[in-house]
């Protein structure tokens, strides 16, 4: 009945959590310097997986209607997905490593790291100001990837009077762009942050996505011809990623005690983007083009809270950093002098270390773990 119907689609959904665990777990194994990259790639084939399996699906479906009717193997043909599943997260159980060091319960044992304190980790999160900078932003750029799968082939069948196969086809583009373009973001802020650090790194983001929207802006505005349509949507598509990609290189340095905190209060807020956007622009209030337009007009400004997003070991866009304020310094203010007396801080310290990256190269200093010590 219905009711198990929405049940199980409830139940799904929760399998969407993967995502924030895969970009906590990429975060943590790998270093400044290809972060950008790993994330924006495990996201953006992930993403992938979405427009593979707008063709797979239907062709599962057709093959299995030789062996049932049409109510049973479209019920199949779900296996298919669900034994993926299963096969790769047990994988993942049994083969994966959870830190560069080693597992977690060996960590633990080996007094290298301490038991999370659940609810301080969770305030810390929240109580960042970056991460809700960046949980807006971000739902200007994979918010509005969702919102153009739902509408891109729909506006093309309608617009220019394409058939519904050919409109499909010309819509799936959009998200067919997740093979390079995700990374291409992660690429370029890495490069970027490789000279410039991490005010490099947010001008990419800034750049890159107020670019997404003047792109958004330019298709809205181009709604008389395909031709010219098809061609910005594929450079918009790029810029969205782009921006996907980029903002995943920020947040890997927001908070490294409540790094699962804002990376997934910034991978929901993609979602609410899109709940937001399709509600404003797309129920009826506006022909689609001029939603499309003004959806564009809201990124750029959406796209200006990169800007009060400062570090101060580091920087932001227009402002340097503070003197004397070290990685150190940042990241283990969200511990407590008794956190820090007992050692529960002491795994930051290598991390703290190693985000010294982020600066400006000519502030970079030499990595010597054995200098990194507790502030007093």
């Amino acid at each position: 009945g219905p009711t198990a119907f929405l049940l199980c689609r409830f139940f799904i959904g929760f399998s969407l959590a993967t995502f924030v665990a895969t970009q906590f777990w990429s975060s943590v194994m790998f270093n400044g310097k290809i972060v950008g990259t790993a994330n924006a790639t495990t996201a953006g084939w992930g993403n992938l997986g979405g427009g593979v399996t707008q063709f797979l699906m239907p062709v599962i479906y057709t093959g299995l209607l030789r062996y049932g009717p049409p109510f049973e193997a479209w019920r199949m043909a779900f296996f298919v997905p669900g034994a993926a599943h299963i096969f790769v997260g047990l994988m993942v159980l049994f083969f994966a490593q959870d830190l560069p060091d080693g597992q977690y319960r060996e960590c633990i044992k080996a007094g290298d790291m301490s038991q999370p304190n659940a609810g301080r980790i969770f305030l810390q999160g929240i109580k960042n100001y970056r991460m809700w900078c960046m949980v807006a932003t971000y739902g200007f750029c994979f918010g509005v990837e969702l919102t153009m799968n739902n509408i891109i082939a729909p506006y093309l069948f309608d617009q220019f009077n394409l058939n519904l196969e050919i409109a499909g086809a010309l819509g799936s583009l959009f998200g067919l762009m997740n093979i390079f373009a995700r990374s291409v973001g992660g690429m370029v802020s890495d490069i970027t942050a490789d000279k410039y650090g991490m005010r490099g790194r947010l001008w990419a983001l800034w750049i890159i996505q107020t670019a997404e929207g003047a792109l958004c802006i330019a298709m809205g505005l181009l709604y008389t011809s395909l031709p010219a349509t098809l061609v910005v949507m594929i450079f918009f598509s790029l810029f969205v990623q782009m921006a996907e990609g980029a903002s995943y290189a920020v947040v890997p340095y927001i908070s490294k005690r409540s790094l699962g905190i804002c990376a997934g209060f910034i991978g929901a807020g993609g979602n609410a983007g899109s709940v937001v956007t399709q509600a404003i622009f797309f129920k009826g209030a506006y022909t689609t083009h001029l939603g499309i337009t003004y959806m564009g007009i809201m990124i750029v400004a959406v796209t200006l809270l990169v800007i009060p997003v400062y570090f101060p070991m580091w920087g932001g866009m227009f402002c340097g950093p503070k003197k004397g304020v070290t990685e150190a310094d940042y990241y283990l203010a969200d511990f407590t002098e008794e956190e820090k007396e007992a050692g529960v801080a002491s795994s930051i310290l290598k991390f703290a270390n190693e985000a010294a990256s982020e600066r400006a190269a000519v502030n970079r200093p030499a990595m010597d773990q054995d200098n990194i010590t507790l502030p007093k």
